[in-house]
């Protein structure tokens, strides 16, 4: 009994550490990290399950080199925000696969990319036929950006001629029940505002599964659903 509760001590403190060290390196999605922070990222878990598995060694033997990579990690951002020349040692350039709607073999090859991961990333772009594509580039994180033809685009109103309204950014302030005081400061409103809106409707907020204000103004407002029995 002793044991289990070591080591689900151990994996707890673990994950805490794991969480503070991916929190400083910064928020990014697996599909955008760089080549150090992926490599970082892999050898971060495998340092947490020593620790965890081997009941002899202490934590701080794996804390304490999953620091020293996260401080290394930290040190090659800034490295990298300073020179350029360093920045692309580490994560390469941006590789151009379609230029003008050609295709470019010799980048493919580069990249050992197959066609038929070329048209993957395509289609996830949104273009289903290499006839819509102008330009292709595999960026540094491995994401494909394209940009189709002027004439396969949709009608803009610009292009249209009519004036559009303005866009506003629409912010969660209110999910299942909890309110975030953050996404209000952005809106520019206050706890008193948003109860106000909910007692026009004859809510509270624990009866609340989403708001979100959007121009200053409640853009989207939807009712908990009562629990099934």
């Amino acid at each position: 009994m002793f044991r289990m509760v070591l080591a689900l001590v151990r994996t707890v403190v673990m994950y805490a550490v794991i969480l503070l060290g991916v929190r400083l390196m910064g928020k990014r999605q697996i599909s955008q990290l760089q080549t150090s922070e992926l490599v970082v990222t892999l050898l971060i878990s495998e340092l947490a399950v020593l620790p965890i598995q081997e009941r002899d060694l202490s934590l701080l033997s794996g804390i304490v080199p999953m620091g020293a990579l996260v401080l290394c990690e930290v040190g090659v951002s800034l490295w990298m925000l300073k020179s350029g020349r360093f920045r692309r040692a580490v994560c390469g350039r941006p590789e151009l696969v379609i230029r003008e709607g050609q295709l470019m073999q010799e980048a493919l090859r580069r990249l050992r990319m197959t066609t038929e991961e070329l048209f993957e990333q395509l289609r996830l772009a949104g273009a289903f036929s290499l006839e819509e594509v102008a330009w292709a580039v595999v960026e540094t994180n491995g994401r494909m950006s394209v940009a189709k033809k002027a004439g396969e685009d949709p009608l803009t109103p610009k292009q249209a001629g009519v004036k559009a309204p303005p866009r506003a950014l629409e912010m969660v302030v209110l999910s299942d029940g909890v309110l975030d005081r953050g996404s209000l400061a952005l809106c520019g409103r206050d706890e008193g505002w948003v109860r106000d809106q909910l007692r026009q409707v004859g809510l509270r907020e624990d009866q609340v599964f989403l708001l979100t204000v959007r121009g200053g103004r409640v853009g989207t407002l939807v009712k908990k659903e009562p629990l099934p029995r």
